[in-house]
């Protein structure tokens, strides 16, 4: 996509001259709207991003956040450590359509090495996935493709992927999402940033050597995806090396651990011309590099290939002059390229080549550094406010037991135990809470402020749901934000911060930009109304294809803290009363379906239910009963409605029987967030948790037959938990 006439006149008018080739395809790239962020920067400013525990907000390449000290994670009496974690969340979209596998592994590989720029060694992935209709060949091959790039990568590099989602959407069939979340463990002397501190310091370019994989990637990410994309695009999908980038993980930690890094910054989008620019551009400063100096993998490579190229694992440091030799000798250690490749100046950003003894030294870059990284105007679009469809239910309605076997065995809701099971969530020893739960459990013993103290138990939570945005893109962002946070209470965590990454299809288009607006707005009102500040985050436009754009899909990724690494399960334990906590349908509010699984595959329309609002003392009062003595399982429920819920909940030999009175489909069906299904022995305690906050029902007992007996209206099924796990194994049967 070449530079656009307006934004040409714009660098002429800057430059005082005609750019030079590389000086137009770098522009290209940082002005793309996947760098620049052109169509979305002005409605960013409604999130907030600030708070006590926050360090480094958006900006640089990962957030950096205070871990409150374990015990002190209520409002009321916060105490932050000297322990940081990082988050960070990328999107690696139409890579992942180009080469699902390279396309997703490569994700992985590039938010790994956002979490290392800024002293952190990487501890958990989440992955949030996003394809067309599973029934579809072309689906099931770009599902297999990614989960299997995604593990390959995070298995090889030692970094356990313990959390996520995947969903199944008619609107990803021609552009698939694959958004990948990391969070990071560092201290505070550990800390760095891009931004460059000092002229006469060298900037030292270590890992992998440089190729021709990745050109053009950005601006490749900035543009709809043609009919061809599976062939004429692949030159621009880079190719992972998890090895080399494992190598890559323990020679940073030695850097950092050494005070040998100023400043530093991963190369990604725009290869080393995004990154060396963009670190010079915060620090207010200048760069010379040398680009033939950058050590290569390839012979004879241009001055614009060495600036753009997207090859994978490598870093560009900010290092003092008295510190090269180090820097050279850890990275002789870890067998990595290392290069120094010019040094910071006072100002402009200059890049100079030499290809040839005929033609000389050339510089083919010269331009203020701010300008490059900074200077993108911003769109002013057009658009349409999405409007709520009307109430058109299934007539006549199916019967409980095939709504309920429709529902259970959806893809959409089914067990992703497929997926989890070929990541190692396990490695690195910190998983408390294992994947297919709410939310995963990591330890995080470093915060103890004595070694006999327990450490904090980090709650870490992701994913969107397609059907509830494409209904209703503002009140749909806005639930998922409250059912991630209703994940982290349910394991006895309080929400801490968030990243997001916002999926939409081409701006330019007044529909699709209104919802890409509403999800914008839903997702920062919620999260300011739960007091999580986001953090940072990633955007993603121009996800079309010849099937149209993909729905307006808001994944948040967030965590929480506890003292210590305890969690209820999911999973009834066959010994207590069940409860349902939030839920107002069973108030006799006529609660509408919306959204749900159940219109999806019985079709029919209907309104989004609206998520209640100033929810902070119902996830507090979630956390105090998970973490009560006699809770024996507590389970969110959301996608499916309550059915899914239960059906979830029922596993070996617990069971459930449960009663409940009125529209047996609006009660079990409806997916009106910020609920949770509690298992306890002490039913009074959990309504004196949640007096005065939410509703609370007494709905049934769990029993230890292994069966789910439910009773709704006048309405009434009875299922073995035999058939259930037959129901949810629809992924294992199809994918094996």
């Amino acid at each position: 996509m070449p530079l656009a006439p307006s934004d040409r006149e714009l660098v002429v008018d800057e430059l005082g001259r005609d750019p030079t080739a590389a000086e137009e395809a770098l522009f290209e790239n940082l002005w793309s709207e996947h760098c620049a962020y052109r169509s979305s920067r002005p409605l960013l400013s409604a999130f907030a991003s600030e708070g006590p525990g926050v360090v480094v907000g958006p900006g640089d390449d990962a957030a950096v956040v205070a871990l409150p000290v374990p015990g002190t994670e209520t409002d009321d009496q916060t105490r932050y450590s000297d322990t940081y974690i990082t988050m960070g969340v990328e999107s690696h979209n139409h890579p992942s359509y180009v080469d699902p596998f390279d396309g997703a592994a490569t994700g992985v590989g590039g938010i790994v090495r956002d979490t290392m720029s800024m002293g952190a060694y990487p501890i958990a992935l989440a992955d949030s996935l996003y394809f067309g209709d599973f029934d579809r060949e072309h689906s099931r091959y770009l599902f297999e493709g990614v989960v299997e790039g995604i593990s390959h990568y995070g298995n090889c590099i030692g970094v356990p992927t313990v959390s996520g989602s995947v969903a199944f959407h008619d609107s990803y069939e021609g552009n698939p999402l694959v958004n990948v979340a990391c969070v990071g463990l560092l201290g505070e002397d550990r800390l760095v940033t891009a931004a460059v501190q000092e002229p006469g310091n060298k900037l030292v370019l270590v890992g992998n050597g440089t190729g021709r994989d990745g050109l053009g990637g950005a601006s490749f990410a900035s543009e709809d995806l043609a009919e061809d994309a599976e062939t004429e695009d692949r030159p621009a999908v880079q190719v992972g090396d998890p090895y080399t980038e494992k190598l890559l993980i323990e020679a940073n930690e030695e850097l950092v651990g050494d005070d040998l890094v100023r400043a530093a910054r991963d190369l990604g989008a725009a290869g080393l011309g995004g990154a060396s620019s963009e670190m010079i551009a915060k620090g207010d400063l200048g760069a010379e590099i040398e680009l033939d100096r950058v050590h290569q993998r390839e012979p004879k490579m241009n001055a614009l290939e060495i600036l753009l190229a997207e090859s994978q694992e490598r870093m560009c440091y900010e290092v003092r002059p008295e510190d090269v030799d180090a820097v050279r000798e850890i990275a002789g250690k870890y067998d990595l390229g290392c290069s120094v490749i010019g040094e910071v100046t006072e100002d402009r950003y200059v890049c100079t080549f030499e290809g040839s003894e005929s033609r000389g030294r050339e510089t083919v870059v010269d331009a203020p550094a701010g300008f490059l990284a900074d200077g993108a105007p911003m769109n002013d679009l057009d658009h349409v406010e999405p409007e709520q469809p009307a109430t058109d239910l299934p007539d006549p309605a199916p019967d409980l037991r095939a709504a309920f076997e429709t529902v259970v065995g959806s893809p959409n809701t089914a067990s992703k135990r497929w997926v989890y099971r070929q990541y190692d969530h396990e490695v690195g020893t910190r998983t408390a809470l294992r994947p297919g739960d709410d939310a995963a459990l990591v330890a995080v013993r470093e915060s103890a402020p004595v070694d006999a103290a327990p450490g904090t138990g980090l709650a870490f939570s992701a994913g969107a749901d397609p059907n509830w945005t494409d209904v209703a893109p503002y009140d749909g962002a806005r639930a998922v934000a409250l059912e991630n946070a209703t994940n982290i209470a349910a394991k006895g965590a309080h929400p801490l911060a968030a990243v997001d990454c916002l999926n939409g299809g081409n701006p330019e288009k007044p529909d699709v930009y209104g919802g890409f607006r509403g999800i914008v707005d839903g997702l920062a009102d919620e999260c300011a109304d739960l007091d999580v500040p986001v953090v940072g985050g990633n955007v993603s436009l121009y996800n079309d294809s010849e099937a149209g754009p993909v729905a307006p899909t808001p994944t948040l990724a967030m965590v929480g803290t506890k003292a210590g690494y305890d969690a209820p399960p999911a999973a009834f334990a066959g010994e207590g009363a069940v409860l349902v906590v939030g839920d107002r349908a069973l108030e006799g509010e006529a609660v509408p379906l919306g959204g749900s699984e159940y219109l999806a595959r019985h079709g029919g329309t209907d309104a989004f239910p609206e998520p209640p609002r100033n929810n902070t003392a119902f996830l507090r009062a979630l956390a105090d009963v998970a973490d009560h003595d006699a809770t024996r399982a507590v389970h969110d429920v959301s996608h499916g409605g309550l059915a899914v819920a239960l059906a979830e909940m029922v596993t070996g030999d617990a069971g459930a029987d449960v009663s409940l009175g009125g529209d047996a489909h609006r009660l079990l069906f409806n997916e009106r967030v910020g609920r949770a299904v509690i298992e306890t022995t002490a039913p009074e305690a959990v309504a004196a948790a949640v007096d005065g906050v939410a509703p609370v029902h007494e709905v049934g007992t769990s029993t230890p037959d292994g069966t789910l007996d439910l009773t709704a209206g006048d309405e009434s099924l009875s299922v073995d938990v035999a058939d259930i796990r037959e129901l949810r194994s629809v992924i294992e049967r199809q994918m094996e």
